[in-house]
């Protein structure tokens, strides 16, 4: 896979491509907090305070009450019993993983997970069985292939970034056992999705009592790290077992200063989550129903060219309307990649009349 170009990013929703200031309808940073500017002042004041690295595992003598004042602080937004902070949204679902490796005698996982699901099915030590996405009768076939005795464990996103769709957790807690269990990644559902913004949970209705969520603290807060939302009995599994956990740095602090101002943001300035959703909604409003992906809860706007021509023309026309063409090249996507665009609470009307009016004429097009 070919190295990404180096952007500069400018003003919460531009960058600086190739000596031009265009508007960027890219990444997943929704409400712009990485730059917010009080965000900014928690990580200095927190630079200033603590220094830059702890520089020693929390088992050792690395831990800080600074995390767990973190953790409490998410536990009580997500409605979670309690959290684990780690150092990537990425390790958050290989920690869970090994903490609980030897509970299951299968993993069953949605075959456009995110890549750090299918490695964290690897640490379960138990056979491995894909169903298809978002397919709540292909995951019960895989069910009943598992066997009438089966303790199992479900592994999926709970928003999927490529095109904002959520998964059906409602139906699979019905056609689940029991005593099943579902490891998720709501790295983009939290935040974003649900009437508070808990992610997934929430947007689907239902409980968490046999869901253990894992999101990364880059995207919806802006800063960096991954948290994993779960019992205090799982907590004391990871914090014992799981080697990824024990064996690695923390946080650094200053960012652990910046994810509590962000949090506290979204919990109180109600505006982002309206500006969010009400962008989300101008946008796929004016497409129309053209878009397929239209109904998905998620602030993205995926469009898959199908040829390297429909890519040379949608980025000619994008730069001629000011916008970044962000194509996408990511594991399990499209040969030629795709343009997803992501719609932030900060985008001006400007910009999100621009972008329509290049999907418009790209969408009759492509009908």
């Amino acid at each position: 896979m070919p190295e990404a170009p180096s952007l500069q990013q400018l003003d919460r929703t531009y960058v600086r491509f190739n000596g031009r200031k265009l508007s960027y309808f890219s990444g997943c940073d929704y409400f712009r907090l990485a730059s917010h500017p009080k965000v900014i002042a928690a990580l200095q004041s927190g630079l200033k305070k603590y220094g830059l690295n702890v520089a020693s595992s929390r088992a050792t003598t690395g831990n800080h009450k600074l995390y767990r004042q973190l953790e409490k602080k998410l536990a009580s937004f997500f409605h979670a019993e309690d959290a684990v902070v780690v150092s990537t949204g990425y390790l958050s679902n290989l920690v869970a993983a090994q903490a609980l490796a030897g509970n299951f005698s299968h993993a069953l996982i949605d075959e456009r997970s995110h890549p750090s699901l299918g490695e964290a099915a690897r640490f379960l030590e138990c056979p491995i069985v894909q169903f298809k996405h978002r397919d709540p009768k292909s995951l019960q076939l895989a069910v009943a292939r598992c066997g009438p005795h089966s303790k199992l464990i479900i592994l999926t996103d709970g928003m999927f970034s490529n095109d904002g769709s959520a998964a059906p957790l409602a139906d699979y807690l019905k056609l689940l056992p029991k005593d099943a269990m579902i490891l998720m990644d709501d790295a983009h559902g939290a935040g974003v999705l649900g009437k508070t913004g808990q992610g997934a949970i929430e947007h689907a209705g239902v409980s968490r009592r046999r869901i253990i969520q894992t999101t990364t603290l880059s995207k919806s807060f802006g800063v960096y790290g991954g948290a994993i939302l779960c019992t205090c009995k799982l907590r004391e599994k990871i914090i014992s077992r799981s080697r990824m956990f024990i064996g690695s740095t923390p946080l650094p602090l200053p960012l652990v200063t910046a994810v509590l101002q962000s949090l506290a943001l979204i919990q109180s300035d109600k505006r982002l989550r309206r500006r969010l959703l009400a962008n989300r909604d101008y946008v796929k409003s004016a497409l129309n129903g053209a878009q397929p992906t239209s109904a998905n809860p998620g602030p993205i706007i995926p469009i898959i060219p199908r040829n390297s021509q429909e890519v040379s023309d949608l980025k000619r026309a994008l730069l001629n309307a000011g916008i970044y063409p962000a194509l996408t090249k990511y594991p399990g996507s499209p040969a030629s990649g795709y343009f997803r665009f992501v719609i932030s609470s900060e985008h001006s009307r400007t910009q999100l009349d621009r972008l329509i009016e290049v999907l418009r004429v790209k969408l009759a097009l492509k009908a």
